[in-house]
């Protein structure tokens, strides 16, 4: 249900509104509140709901709250526990508040660190998609300082190995796979910086040697255009948040999803925050949450559901 001072349990609501959606997914949430902001809104309680916690009463819409923290913190274990044990084919997950989260004492940067852990220290990496454009973060919420810092040739080479996996997976056969240069025109041949030359190049020659379809390093300008629409890559492989969340955002945050490649089940969000600034005004838009639920749904192995056991 995502944090319960944000828009995620308007959202939920509204993204299972159709009876045939809300049949197929479990809300792990607080029923109370869903309750509440369904009769508000004017819409159905989805029929599936596994009440984790119940705030009582319930923190201000539009608040960083600690309650509020610990109680999205209790959803993703609930759910990332059933997806994990086969009980559920896929975790969508609605937005939190880092802030809440930490000050609620759980000391994670966002779901998908947390949901690493969860996984038995997966290697994991974020996966922004659209219906245009696929990006995989080689770093992801850190300081820009301490990004740069972080690159190196194994964990670029990972990144690209986890992407190739994540995309078979998917069902393309061989992902071909754009990586992004850090520096302005991919470094210029060393004139603006090494680390396409010392970090960057290395990883994408081991990668092809390993009978990955990867090269670059590409200029950052430049390189999502053309794979833009997927017309020469799959996916481009970017080496900070920023850099790779900037134009699958600009091309519309409404159908972008985020989907954690590495674990050992399906995980896709949508592509925005808890949106503070107009929870509980009843005006949210479900569209990228719905596109999460459809993607993991296209993802998802087609295996028995918790109901059919």
């Amino acid at each position: 249900m995502g944090d319960p001072c944000g828009i995620g349990p308007e959202i939920v609501l509204r993204a299972l509104a159709a009876p045939e959606l809300a049949a197929d997914c479990i809300v792990y949430g607080d029923r109370g509140l869903l309750e509440t902001t369904a009769a508000r809104l004017g819409l159905p309680v989805p029929p599936r709901v596994e009440a984790v916690t119940r705030l009582d009463p319930p923190p201000p819409p539009g608040s960083v709250d600690a309650r509020a923290g610990d109680a999205a913190y209790r959803y993703i274990v609930a759910a990332a526990g059933a997806a994990r044990d086969g009980e559920a084919r896929a975790l969508v997950t609605a937005p939190i508040s880092k802030a809440a989260l930490q000050a609620a004492g759980h000391g994670y940067p966002g779901h998908t660190e947390l949901l690493a852990e969860l996984a038995g220290g997966a290697e994991v990496r974020m996966m922004l998609a659209n219906d245009e454009l696929r990006v995989v973060l080689v770093t992801v919420h850190l300081a820009l300082r301490d990004a740069i810092t972080a690159l190196d040739p194994q964990r670029i080479e990972t990144t690209i190995a986890i992407a190739d996996a994540g995309l078979r997976r998917a069902g393309i056969a061989r992902p071909r796979l754009a990586v992004a240069g850090l520096n302005p025109h991919a470094g210029e041949g060393g004139l603006f910086g090494r680390e396409e030359i010392d970090c960057i190049a290395p990883a994408i020659a081991a990668a092809r040697a390993a009978g990955i379809d990867a090269t670059g390093p590409y200029p950052p300008d430049t390189v999502f255009m053309r794979a833009r629409g997927f017309a020469r890559f799959d996916a481009v492989i970017a080496m900070y948040h920023d850099q790779g969340l900037i134009p699958v955002k600009y091309l519309g945050i409404d159908e972008g999803v985020n989907v954690t490649l590495g674990l050992p089940f399906v995980r896709t969000s949508p592509d925005h925050g808890t949106a503070y600034d107009i929870a509980g005004r009843g005006v949210a838009d479900p569209a990228s949450l719905l596109a999460a639920i459809r993607l993991a749904d296209r993802l998802a192995p087609d295996t028995a559901s918790a109901a059919d056991r």
